[in-house]
């Protein structure tokens, strides 16, 4: 069982247990010392996603539980995770890593998103280390060479097939689209600037009436909601955080306007926003999008795998867009660990060979349990950047759904 105390380690320990010593030197067969390998957590629980991170980190240790169980023992390798609460922020990123790195020497980083690529990818390729993440990826990340892996393509990547979606879905003229951001993370930042690209390189399909800045938890943005609808939006782009989508809605109800959709993504999901609008019913007629699983409670071998972490392995979190962020951030790492110890044995595993099993390796969406469509990596980008496509999901009658299913990504032009 993982250790529930949350930090930040890489050390790596040599145990052979009695029995398999007196087998050893009794019979002169060979056995493995079970060899244990630290990943370095990044997390937030004092921050802006706070009230999502039980269910990322939840997710994440599960996978480690079952993994460590099912094919780690066998392997004769353990794998543990500690996590350091950042809080979103770059320069708590940037602090703790020296301190993180010296204590853990890890072989693997899992973060939560722009900060924790921003503070660190120009230090990973002289630590060796590979940075993992669940979320979409990033414009200012786009280059080849990467330490820094997404498990999806960069949010103006998941809003391109969303807007093509919708627009052809709605049967008109481009789409008038606002959008809420922030300037308190550089992530926040690179997705408006991604998707005024696209709609500046398609004007076909959407225009954008115009970016809103606000901090980091607004808690009124009536003025501000107004203006984007005055000046004809008719869909809402919040991709920021759950705080900005409850402010957000609740303008656009005082308003009389609560038949706009809002548009989010997996980490400030219409679940998680619907909690914190008290109700999942507030979110009627909106829509998140992303390139991973949508997590409905229809059967699939996402929500299997799921549940066979709660019920066998105790996992402590809920079926949510942040788990599934966990899960894929998690199993990409546990399969890549799985082809280095098939070719090498279990000791001696680095960083580096993580990141080249990352690139050479690709991943079938079974591997994943449907958490993750096929995966490829490559060194031209720290995201997969072929065969794209998004699953859109809604809230229609109170009820959570998936509307559809592997929607195409249009071609997305570096901003």
């Amino acid at each position: 069982m993982i250790e529930q105390k949350i930090s930040v380690s890489v050390r790596v320990r040599h145990t052979l247990s009695s029995a398999a010593l007196l087998t050893v030197l009794g019979c002169g067969s060979t056995a493995y010392a079970q060899t244990t390998y630290n990943i370095a957590g990044i997390a937030d629980f004092t921050g802006p996603f706070a009230d999502v991170m039980k269910d990322i980190t939840g997710c994440r240790r599960g996978v480690l539980d079952w993994w460590n169980e099912e094919v780690g023992k066998s392997l004769g390798v353990t794998l543990k995770v500690k996590e350091y609460d950042a809080r979103y922020d770059v320069a708590q990123v940037a602090s703790l890593w020296p301190g993180i790195k010296a204590e853990l020497n890890p072989i693997a980083v899992w973060g939560l998103g722009g900060p924790d690529s921003n503070a660190l990818q120009q230090r990973l390729p002289n630590d060796k280390v590979p940075l993992l993440l669940g979320t979409a990826g990033y414009g200012f990340a786009w280059k080849d060479g990467s330490w820094v892996f997404n498990a999806r393509a960069t949010y103006p990547h998941e809003a391109a097939g969303f807007y093509a979606w919708y627009q052809k879905k709605m049967g008109g003229g481009p789409l008038k689209v606002g959008v809420i951001s922030s300037e308190v993370s550089p992530a926040y930042v690179d997705i408006h600037k991604g998707v005024e690209r696209f709609a500046k390189d398609n004007p076909q399909i959407l225009e954008v009436v115009e970016t809103i800045y606000t901090e980091a938890q607004p808690t009124d943005l009536t003025q501000q909601v107004n203006r984007l609808l005055r000046k004809g939006a008719t869909v809402i782009q919040v991709f920021n955080n759950t705080a900005s989508v409850v402010a957000t809605r609740r303008a656009l109800q005082s308003l009389g306007k609560g038949n706009i959709p809002i548009v989010v993504s997996a980490h400030n999901g219409l679940l998680s926003s619907g909690k914190a609008l008290g109700d999942l019913n507030q979110m009627e007629g909106s829509f998140e999008v992303y390139g991973m699983a949508i997590a409905t409670e229809d059967p699939s071998t996402a929500r299997a795998f799921f549940e066979k972490l709660r019920t066998q392995y105790k996992t402590q979190a809920n079926f949510t867009s942040p788990c599934m962020m966990g899960l894929a951030m998690s199993l990409l790492t546990v399969r890549a660990v799985e082809q280095v110890v098939k070719v090498k044995g279990p000791a001696g595993v680095t960083g580096a060979d993580v990141r080249t099993a990352l690139q050479t390796n690709p991943t079938p969406s079974e591997r994943t349990f449907g958490v993750l469509p096929n995966i490829k990596f490559s060194n031209e980008a720290p995201f997969p950047t072929s065969g794209l496509a998004v699953n859109i999901g809604t809230i229609e009658k109170g009820k959570y759904k998936l509307v559809e299913k592997n929607a195409p990504v249009p071609n997305v032009n570096k901003w």
